[in-house]
């Protein structure tokens, strides 16, 4: 994969992640408010469009679109 590009702008990326051993919660009251609130930070600083999310007890599916420029 050494000619994977990470950080192309305006490109969509889907991903997956699973937490530390499989552990269910993403979906309580505390891991959906920490989920969000990260999210809002990091897209405050390095902006990107959330095209589509599945949220699942113990991982996440994701669809990000980095902005053009």
């Amino acid at each position: 994969m050494s000619r994977y590009h990470r950080n192309r702008e305006g490109s969509t990326y889907f991903f997956t992640v699973v937490t530390h051993c499989r552990r269910r919660i993403l979906t309580t009251d505390l891991g959906r408010s920490a989920l969000r609130r990260a999210i809002r930070e990091v897209r405050r600083d390095r902006p990107f469009e959330v095209m589509a999310v599945v949220l699942l007890p113990d991982h996440l599916h994701t669809i990000w679109t980095l902005p053009r420029g």
